[in-house]
């Protein structure tokens, strides 16, 4: 989506494109060498680029449309934003479980809701305004920025040259390849949020993260969701049992779920947009919606760069090719974030800015597999991971144990009402050393992190055991996971032992 093209044109979006990309802008004479070049403002090259500033590097930072990327405008900020006002409307109609009653039916105003997502991206993005980063001594270029020479790119006729770069386009939503879907039109993450009336029917193509989470909050909004994924399961990318129970969530909240379904084509039927499917071997089917949402993977932003100028390897699907030192086959320059990483989340990305910093201008050799990375997926209730997986140890021949626990019997989820959920903790076989986690919980986002502290400073289970955990609180159910595992280590030879011991104290 152009720059120019935030809709609907209201005072929040004026204001978010005032701070994104000004028009009046007047991009900065070029003075020597850089010491360091960034394409792209989203997270890694924000990261990026006021970090180096704040080393005393000279540094030019370029973005052809809004500063800010994906997270700001199109990803983490509007969508956890509409998530909150989903889950405010799922709270009163369970009120009466609580004692409370609401009375008639509530009323959602959708334009209110959209509104407000369009004011709270506003509000934040100050932070990654274009003016910030002149003030923090960064020389911001609006415009496309193209690969002249191994040290020097193209903006605007004006040429940059530069020690070294960094290149971090990030990435877009993918197109299937769908027939009569262009034609039809549909949305995706950069433009959904632009919507100003609720779509009454909304068909959600994609069941990973990004299409779960809108297709739960549309459906809590009071749109009528259907939820088509050419898998046999939604997040199934997820630990097996935590997607279960998100799905069997959706279902409980009457998203309508096609599986293992083949999108044979979309076509304009009546004022609507009907799509023809078919599950396996079964006659196809045609349903029609108001709009369709494509949420079916991303793709790197690695076109019109002048990557072949400059020996840079990419490849259309996977983006730019990186080695652990986030250098790519050009040692002048470097990559980060969506663009050239498998984990496209803003915090790996932040991460793996840190890492080109140290690298790029210093020398450095951080490595991006040293870094441990959670995520988490904003359904209600959430997923968070970190490290290894059960299907990841089996493929890789590493021997585990697992602890898991249900919230079934945690005290604080029964009095919130928010017991469906779990937690399992992969330890390396014989020992208490962490290896991965998987949590299902209400906010288990926040909970992952106390697992991640674990793991990185090489903190087993069992020490976790140990430390107070407030009561009443879901993250207790990490602490009672470690207790679970010291409770293994009470063989029956060790209660014999216990017990003689007992015995002669008496």
């Amino acid at each position: 989506m152009e720059f120019s093209q935030i809709l609907p044109d209201d005072e929040n979006n004026r204001l978010l494109k005032t701070r994104t990309h000004p028009s009046d802008w007047i991009n900065p004479k070029p003075v020597g060498k850089y010491n360091l070049v960034v394409i792209g403002a989203g997270t890694a090259g924000l990261v990026t680029a006021a970090g180096a500033a704040g080393l005393g590097a000279k540094v030019a930072l370029i973005e052809k449309h809004l500063m800010g990327g994906d997270c700001l405008n199109y990803g983490c900020i509007p969508s956890k934003t509409l998530i909150r006002s989903s889950k405010i409307v799922n709270e009163l109609k369970n009120a009466k479980e609580f004692g409370i009653k609401v009375d008639g039916e509530i009323d959602i105003d959708f334009a209110s809701v959209m509104e407000r997502v369009r004011r709270i991206r506003a509000q934040i993005s100050h932070v990654d305004s274009a003016q910030r980063f002149k003030d923090l001594g960064v020389d911001v270029f609006l415009g496309s920025a193209f690969f002249q020479s191994s040290n020097s790119v193209e903006v605007n006729s004006e040429i940059l040259h530069f020690n070294k770069a960094v290149v971090a386009t990030g990435a877009r939503s993918a197109k299937p390849s769908i027939e009569g879907l262009e034609e039809v039109g549909y949305l995706t993450n950069e433009t959904v949020f632009s919507l100003t009336e609720k779509p009454q029917k909304l068909a959600v193509i994609g069941a990973g993260p990004i299409g779960c989470e809108l297709a739960q909050a549309f459906s809590r909004l009071g749109s009528e969701v259907t939820l088509i994924h050419k898998n046999q399961h939604i997040l199934d990318k997820e630990d097996f049992e935590a997607a279960e129970i998100i799905q069997k969530v959706f279902f409980e909240e009457g998203i309508k779920l096609i599986t293992g379904a083949q999108i044979l084509g979309v076509r304009k039927n009546l004022g609507k947009k009907a799509i023809t499917y078919r599950i396996e071997n079964s006659e196809s089917k045609e349903e029609s919606f108001d709009e369709i949402l494509v949420a079916a993977g991303r793709r790197p932003n690695v076109d019109n760069l002048g990557l072949e100028n400059v020996e840079v390897d990419f490849d259309d699907r996977k983006g730019i090719k990186v080695n652990d030192y986030l250098q790519t086959s050009n040692s002048s320059i470097y990559a980060a974030g969506d663009i050239c990483m498998d984990w496209k989340f803003t915090h790996a990305a932040d991460a793996a800015a840190r890492i080109v910093i140290q690298n790029a201008l210093f020398m450095g050799k951080k490595k991006l597999s040293d870094l441990t990375i959670p995520w988490c997926t904003y359904t209600d209730p959430e997923i968070a991971h970190v490290g290894i997986t059960e299907n990841q140890a089996r493929n890789k021949g590493v021997s585990i144990q697992t602890v898991s626990l249900s919230l079934d019997h945690l005290d604080r989820a029964i009095t919130d009402s928010q017991s469906k959920g779990l937690i399992k903790v992969h330890l390396a076989k014989g020992s208490d050393r962490i290896l991965g986690a998987t949590i299902v919980a209400a906010n288990a986002g926040d909970m992952i992190s106390e697992i991640t502290l674990a793991m990185v400073h090489k903190i087993g289970l069992s020490s976790i055991s140990s430390v107070i955990h407030p009561y009443p609180t879901q993250a207790e159910i990490i602490k009672k996971s470690a207790d679970a595992y010291r409770k293994t280590l009470l063989t029956p030879m060790v209660k014999k032992l216990f017990q003689w011991w007992l015995n002669i104290t008496r």
